[in-house]
């Protein structure tokens, strides 16, 4: 099946089994284990309500996880292709990009990129949606968590 072709506009990634299937569940799961602590307290009661916390907890630390190290992946991508796009002078300054920044720029097509980073660098933009909203050459990322 195609992908759907990204852009600025829509570029947002969804993940089923996390945003519609493990996580509502967990949460519901979780309020109603409270709901009924609330309503006839009791040790039993208790215990399933801190489990229901614990894998609540548990699930969208493995999302935080996910995402973390995504961004680690992303963060040392796009070092190494700045370091390839960028003039000398420019690519001295590379460890002056944020996360944020870097994470933001990945859309952007190599023709564009150096003239992005100088702008980010000299302060034009107030965060990554605005670097984003400033691709022209939009490059999908489909391999994402």
């Amino acid at each position: 099946m195609p992908q759907q072709k990204q852009s600025f506009e829509k570029h947002a990634q969804w993940t089923p089994i996390y945003h519609f299937v493990a996580s509502p569940l967990v949460l519901l799961y979780t309020i109603y284990q409270i709901t009924q602590f609330v309503k006839a307290p009791s040790a039993p009661a208790a215990w399933s309500t801190v489990f229901a916390i614990g894998v609540m907890a548990t699930v969208w630390s493995a999302r935080i996880m996910a995402l973390t190290v995504q961004n680690r992946v992303i963060r040392l991508e796009m070092r190494l292709r700045l370091r390839e796009l960028l003039s000398a002078d420019l690519a001295k300054r590379i460890p002056e990009l944020t996360t944020r920044q870097l994470i933001a720029l990945r859309f952007a097509g190599d023709a564009e990129l150096p003239s992005l980073v100088e702008r980010t660098l000299k302060g034009e933009f107030t965060s990554g949606k605005a670097i984003k909203a400033a691709v022209k050459d939009w490059q999908s990322d489909y391999l994402r968590a």
